[in-house]
């Protein structure tokens, strides 16, 4: 452990998790939000499904750290996204298909145990993603056995189970359908996508009466009696609307299966 601690967040899911800080991802301008202010955790998997997450999420979240002295190691957010892959059509080769009722079993489960990790972990759920199928299909060749129709039903369970258990939940679904630029390849985001992505966290944590809060224009600045962190906040203000590292120039090397 890096001392002194910070609250945890942890972004836990597929492909949309593990690629969040390229094309100046959702994930990097997070990261750059809670700079000196909390750690972010990245437990993202290439063409996982929940099916897959249940293999491992005690392992990823062990529980027991809320019985013994090292509870304050429990995260204070985890954002949790699967579905895309879920979604794939059953016949697709090599297809990470779930069926949509187990799809939502699975889903409350990782979410019962992540809400129960501690009192004050909080827990953000992002729903199945809209797709560009037109895109899919001259990027890959093939639809990657992605449609809208399949992926709208598995958000609009993943919306009413949020709702449900009373978890935030972020209908990527709508959020997406229908807007231009926001993917490189019909599945996985543009810097454009990720800033919708980010702006409709952002709400949520903004809005969120969580005690302590997780908003990071309220949350203390580490060592802030040393130096300045003037340049800081105005390098975050700026991420925001600023494409860096990777551009979207490079995208199309880039082909997740």
């Amino acid at each position: 452990m890096v001392g002194p601690s910070r609250p945890l967040i942890v972004l836990f899911g597929s492909s949309i998790v593990q690629l969040c800080y390229f094309f100046n991802g959702w994930g990097a301008t997070l990261t750059t939000c809670y700079a000196r202010k909390a750690d972010i955790f990245l437990r993202g998997y290439i063409g996982w499904n929940s099916r897959m997450a249940l293999e491992v999420y005690k392992k990823i979240f062990p529980k027991e750290h809320c019985r013994d002295m090292h509870r304050e190691i429990q995260p204070s957010l985890v954002i949790l996204y699967f579905g895309g892959n879920d979604s794939q059509d059953p016949d697709f080769p090599n297809s990470s298909h779930v069926p949509l009722h187990e799809y939502v079993e699975n889903m409350r489960k990782l979410a019962h145990h992540i809400k129960g990790l501690s009192e004050k972990t909080r827990l953000i759920m992002l729903s199945a993603p809209a797709v560009n199928e037109e895109q899919i299909l001259k990027t890959y060749g093939d639809n990657r056995g992605r449609s809208n129709e399949v992926g709208q039903k598995y958000a609009e369970a993943g919306v009413k189970l949020g709702q449900e258990l009373g978890v935030p939940v972020i209908n990527f679904f709508e959020a997406l359908y229908g807007k231009p630029g926001v993917f490189w390849d019909g599945m996985h985001l543009t810097a454009e996508g990720s800033k919708i992505l980010f702006d409709k966290i952002k709400d949520v944590i903004k809005k969120a009466d969580w005690e302590p809060t997780l908003d990071w224009d309220k949350m203390p600045t580490e060592y802030a009696d040393i130096g300045t962190d003037m340049h800081l906040e105005m390098m975050i203000k700026e991420t925001e609307d600023e494409t860096i590292g990777i551009t979207d120039s490079n995208s199309q090397e880039l082909k997740p299966q």
